[in-house]
């Protein structure tokens, strides 16, 4: 816990809820019920007259049309992501807050739309240009970054030839680009009708430059992109980490704000349309951007940032996707699907389709307990990924051997646990978790009723309950 005073991002900003914002509201052990911000002129009189400080301002609640004068300690903003389906909702929810959650989610939407039309008023009124930057077509070095250039007995030769139907193609067996190698054009077997010198030809994808309604300006595609197609490469200035010691270290940087092309627009998701990938070309690393599905056109083009949060400031994260995270920096929650994927990324050879490995993180970076990172202690069951802090487990020192996490053990008896809560280190074995384990009535993830948000005293966002209550019979 940090000493002292602490503020969050949006005070520190001097950020404050507007008229018409939509808003998760806490008003004692009720949970957080979706409300908007009213103008004081348009409540009805009895709420006018009510008590109330500088700085307290009225609030709507979706489905009880209930008001209240709150402050902005007690609320946070509704995201597009909290809209909740009436699937995921399930039958045990209850009616009035059920109905809450369908009129917030509608609302949002209606807003959102009112916003966008403005948005796009103002901007053909003032013929709005992104701000100026710099063309480049190839990367620039700086300092003492240089570009590598391979000798051409040091390029990596395929077996294409060029009488195959595409040689060298994406539906080829090319084993440059199953390597990522760019052919060279003095080297590959297919000579002129090769197809993997995407790099060097620029044969980039159309795309345009266009004003996002929260997120800036962003790009997307004028065309269809087929999965897998090459959309752009990432260009712009080389920098090594003398010039750039406040980012985090690598041997070198690709720096596309004052200078580079258009896909330093590409806009951040958790879960993105495309994907960076490092390319060999003529014996240099190069990025390339490229489709993780079929893209229609018009639709924006992003990929995942993978940013690195250094210190305790977080920026939030406007994607608005199902599994968004919230703040860059952050893991996404467990990615869905996408919605044309077929279980990865598969290549021919030998005849045969062979899937991609999945590379998984051997250990997370956040306390399983409250959260959040810094120094950790690590289960060192086979499988386990879950780290925490030693205060979260009220360890004096760490913990030495083959140390294995209370996850694994039964919160009561000790014994092997069978059942596990997904948002908390509380685990039961078969005798014990009946009544205190259970499926959450707004994402279906088995949880203890101290983090189900429809449980009768739900947790504050941060909140420690010091006792457990005791389980009914």
């Amino acid at each position: 816990m940090p000493k002292g005073s602490w503020y969050c991002n949006d005070c520190k900003a001097g950020k404050k809820p507007r008229y018409k914002d939509i808003l998760w509201v806490k008003v004692g052990r009720y949970r957080w019920w979706p409300a908007e911000v009213s103008h004081p002129k348009t409540i009805p009189e009895n709420i006018q007259r009510m008590r109330h400080d500088v700085g307290e301002f009225p609030v709507h609640f979706f489905g009880s049309n209930d008001y209240l004068w709150t402050y902005q300690a007690r609320v946070f903003p509704y995201m597009d992501v909290d809209a909740i389906s009436k699937e995921k909702m399930g039958k045990g929810v209850d009616a009035t807050y059920k109905k809450a959650l369908e009129e917030a989610a509608l609302r949002f939407r209606e807003l959102q739309a009112e916003k966008e039309l403005r948005q796009l008023q103002e901007d053909r009124k003032n013929d709005r240009k992104p701000p100026p930057y710099k063309h480049m077509k190839v990367n620039r070095p700086i300092g003492k970054v240089q570009i590598v250039t391979a000798d051409l007995s040091e390029i990596p030769r395929c077996n294409c030839k060029a009488s195959d139907e595409s040689p060298c193609g994406m539906d080829s067996e090319c084993i440059n680009r199953m390597l990522l190698y760019e052919c060279h054009p003095q080297v590959c077997p297919a000579g002129e009708r090769c197809l993997n010198q995407a790099f060097t030809k620029r044969q980039y994808s159309q795309v345009e430059i266009f004003r996002t309604l929260s997120r800036g300006w962003g790009l997307r595609c004028v065309h269809d992109i087929k999965k897998g197609q090459f959309v752009s490469e990432y260009v712009g200035e080389m920098i090594d980490e003398e010039e750039c010691r406040s980012r985090i270290r690598h041997d070198r940087i690709i720096d596309a704000g004052p200078k580079g092309n258009e896909a330093r627009f590409m806009n951040h998701c958790c879960q993105p349309n495309c994907e960076t990938q490092k390319w060999t070309v003529s014996g240099d690393t190069r990025v390339g951007l490229f489709a993780l599905v079929d893209v229609a056109a018009g639709t924006e083009l992003t990929f995942n940032y993978n940013l690195e949060c250094l210190g305790n400031g977080k920026t939030v994260c406007k994607c608005g996707a199902p599994n968004c995270s919230g703040f860059l920096g952050v893991r996404p929650k467990n990615n869905p699907p996408q919605p044309s994927d077929d279980k990865g990324r598969k290549f021919k050879r030998r005849g045969k389709r062979k899937k991609k490995a999945v590379v998984t993180k051997e250990r997370e970076d956040e306390c399983f307990s409250c959260g959040d990172g810094g120094q950790m202690v690590s289960c060192k069951r086979p499988g386990c990924p879950k780290v925490y802090h030693a205060d979260c487990l009220n360890l004096t020192k760490r913990p030495a051997g083959r140390w294995e996490c209370p996850w694994h053990q039964c919160d009561i008896c000790g014994k092997e646990a069978a059942s596990f809560c997904e948002m908390c280190p509380s685990s039961y074995c078969n005798k014990h978790r009946d009544g205190l384990l259970f499926i959450s009535k707004l994402d279906g993830k088995l949880c203890c009723s101290e983090h189900d948000p429809c449980g009768p005293e739900p947790l504050e966002p941060g909140e420690i309950r010091s006792t457990h209550p005791n389980p009914e019979p």
